[in-house]
């Protein structure tokens, strides 16, 4: 049992520069006992308007220098403090606030909403086990205009998609990993690089691009992109909803559309998954 959406600004001040996170966090629960479910006896249950006060006193004290470092220090304190709770497992996600710049210069207290990802982390721990750590991104929405198709795919009587060798490649990713030992880890650091191996593989180049054969491949190779340059990733969870558009036909206007406009394919929509991980 816990907590759910427990969202709060969390300001930290430096003279005249501030900073913020605005977060929400999920914490959950296990205990020793199971007297709460079978006899109704409370005597062991930690309430959750207590979990949630817990969670707001440790922004006070300790501030959240990273999300990761957030969730851990509410794991510990759940741990070290209360003998009775067997498992703790805690989710925070952040709202992506960005310092506003004017002609390039950063501003010390105004910032903007930028929708280009959601950070997210989860710690679990059960006593006397380790302290496990994942981190991710969703709601990531990419689309390359070119560079992608899908040809030569299994058909039947049931059949009716054409094959194609360019198309747009449009989809919202969701990524999650696990990290090994949690010992010095820049988490901040090693987020924002995994973020970069994202778009690199699925971008490919700037200048022209890299061909896409279809929306498993380039899953994987955002995978394999992000183990072999992140030494910290262990396993990654991937999943990339497709967004399909579909050309308008515009002869009856007496115009030729050469895919210049488009219309979204609302639903149903595809998707794929796949979860990678070191031997």
């Amino acid at each position: 049992y816990g907590k759910n959406t427990i969202k709060f600004l969390r300001l930290h001040r430096e003279g005249k520069k501030h900073f913020v996170k605005e977060v929400e966090v999920c914490t959950h629960l296990r205990l020793t006992s199971v007297h709460e479910y079978l006899d109704g006896n409370n005597s062991f249950v930690i309430p959750t308007d207590t979990i949630k006060n817990i969670v707001l006193v440790l922004a006070k004290k300790n501030g959240i220098p990273t999300l990761e470092q957030f969730a851990i220090d509410i794991c510990k304190h759940f741990m070290t403090t209360f003998c009775q709770v067997a498992y703790v497992k805690t989710y925070v996600q952040e709202v992506p606030w960005q310092r506003l710049h004017e002609n390039g210069v950063p501003h010390v207290h105004s910032f903007i909403c930028v929708p280009d990802g959601i950070r997210f982390c989860e710690v679990e721990q059960c006593r006397n086990g380790p302290l496990v750590v994942f981190a991710g991104v969703k709601d990531l929405k990419l689309m390359k205009t070119t560079q992608s198709g899908f040809e030569g795919f299994y058909k039947n009587e049931h059949t009716t998609l054409p094959e194609r060798n360019d198309r747009i490649l449009c989809g919202e990713l969701f990524c999650k990993w696990s990290y090994g030992e949690c010992r010095d880890i820049d988490f901040d650091c090693t987020w924002n690089k995994i973020r970069e191996c994202i778009l690199e593989a699925f971008a490919g180049p700037p200048d022209c691009g890299e061909y896409s054969p279809s929306y498993q491949k380039t899953v994987n190779c955002i995978q394999m992109c992000i183990l072999s340059k992140v030494p910290q990733v262990q396993i990654i969870e991937t999943v990339l909803n497709n967004t399909f558009y579909n050309v308008v036909d515009m002869t009856n206007l007496c115009l030729t559309n050469n895919k210049e406009v488009l219309v979204p394919v609302e639903t149903p929509y595809g998707s794929c998954a796949c979860t990678l991980g070191r031997k």
